[in-house]
């Protein structure tokens, strides 16, 4: 490898380090800062109420301690298959930037798997193919324990027009 390659790699993972709850979607794992993660909780606890006229990928919201919280599929979001829900599949409460605000939003995933650390130097830079997700919303590949993380930045999973639109809905 080059200078300028290992340079960048270095770059790449600067200011990315800390804590990542990891999940599964599909024969992936993903992971989303634990500073944007409120709460898990397993979709069989939830019932989700459905809203007329949003996005396919918008499940609908949820009635969580008084708080109407819109809820998403990352499954049909990233163009997956949506599969029958099991008892591993949870709702991961995240808090994204809206505007100059926040909006909690629930993440439907297959299953949650643990909280990793990650240091820098094991997170690369995104690759510019070879994935089925667009790479605007992926922070970096994460090389943990052998694996390979999609480091997911969950602020731009959706464009600022989807956030308004689920924003209204709940």
């Amino acid at each position: 490898m080059g200078k300028k390659a290992a340079e960048n790699e270095k770059v790449a993972g600067k200011g990315l380090e800390g804590k990542y709850l990891t999940f599964d979607i599909g024969s992936e794992v993903y992971g989303i800062s634990i500073l944007k993660v409120k709460e898990i909780i397993g979709i069989g606890n939830l019932e989700i109420h459905a809203v007329p006229n949003i996005p396919e990928y918008a499940k609908g919201v949820i009635n969580l301690r008084d708080k109407v919280i819109p809820i998403i599929s990352l499954r049909l979001r990233f163009g997956m298959e949506e599969i029958e829900y099991s008892a591993r599949t949870c709702v991961v409460v995240v808090e994204i930037e809206r505007g100059k605000g926040h909006l909690q939003m629930g993440v439907v995933v297959d299953s949650v798997s643990e909280v990793l650390n990650v240091s820098a130097h094991e997170i690369e830079a995104p690759p510019q193919f070879g994935t089925s997700l667009d790479t605007a919303f992926i922070l970096g590949m994460a090389k943990v324990k052998g694996d390979v993380n999609i480091l997911l930045d969950i602020d731009n999973v959706l464009t600022r027009e989807e956030v308004e639109i689920l924003g209204d809905a709940a």
